[in-house]
């Protein structure tokens, strides 16, 4: 009987040290962040939201654009916490940031920087994930290389910064280090009978390649300061088409 427990151990220990050396070394007595994803954390490694590390989100159209930057914001909440600092660096402001406090981030607590040229925000983005006093780091572009978004990756593997890299209309999906690609797209929301008003903001989120996990797609909704999954029958049942990625 010892010995199946002991090849498991073994085991358990090889992939964590495989996932470190890969960048996904959680810190010494780090805080294990709760995002509240339920049954999404089953495609992560460790079946946790990888944090010290760059994610990327892709967005086609404005309204995606918008879907995004809600459940971006739904997981900036919980990185920040309490007293976290967040940079939101872009070529233009296309967040409203009182709305941000919907999704449980302080706008007060966000530095928005808005730069002339792709670039620059290429640059900051990096600086700016090499500083360990903040919690997270949004850069909105268009383009990004693979040696680019490997700079963005080797430095929150020191810092442990999240970074979050949104594209939108990006000229091509290319391949990047980023530890995940996500695409979220909006869905019609639902309202309950003889209820005026819109309903709760819903995504159709894809998690379209995740390093050491299972991609995956799932239909959420935020509702009062928490992700929930929407039953099958309340989504818009249009088919999904993954982008072809290198």
């Amino acid at each position: 009987m010892a010995l199946p427990l002991l090849k498991n151990d073994m085991f358990s220990r090889l992939q964590e040290d495989i996932l470190a050396l890969q960048g996904f070394r959680a810190p010494a007595g780090a805080r294990r962040i709760d995002f509240g994803l339920g049954i999404m954390d089953a495609s992560f490694p460790n079946h946790t939201f990888p944090t010290g590390a760059v994610h990327e989100f892709i967005s086609n159209d404005p309204e995606s654009a918008a879907a995004t930057t809600g459940f971006m914001a739904g997981l900036l909440g919980k990185l920040m916490g309490e007293y976290g600092i967040c940079l939101w660096i872009g070529t233009r402001p296309i967040v409203f940031a009182a709305a941000l406090k919907a999704f449980g981030v302080e706008p007060h607590r966000v530095i928005f920087i808005d730069l002339a040229k792709e670039k620059d925000v290429i640059w900051a983005v990096e600086e700016a994930l090499k500083c360990e006093s903040l919690a997270a780091v949004v850069g909105e572009l268009h383009e990004l290389t693979f040696t680019e978004s490997r700079r963005l990756q080797l430095a929150v593997e020191q810092s442990r910064v999240t970074g979050f890299v949104h594209r939108v209309n990006p000229r091509a999906v290319n391949t990047l280090a980023c530890v995940s690609r996500w695409q979220i797209t909006p869905i019609a929301s639902q309202l309950e009978e003889g209820m005026p008003g819109v309903g709760h903001p819903c995504w159709r989120v894809q998690l379209q390649k995740i390093r050491n996990g299972e991609p995956g797609e799932w239909e959420m909704q935020w509702v009062a300061g928490r992700f929930e999954y929407l039953p099958k029958e309340a989504a818009d049942p249009a088919p999904v088409y993954f982008l072809q990625t290198g």
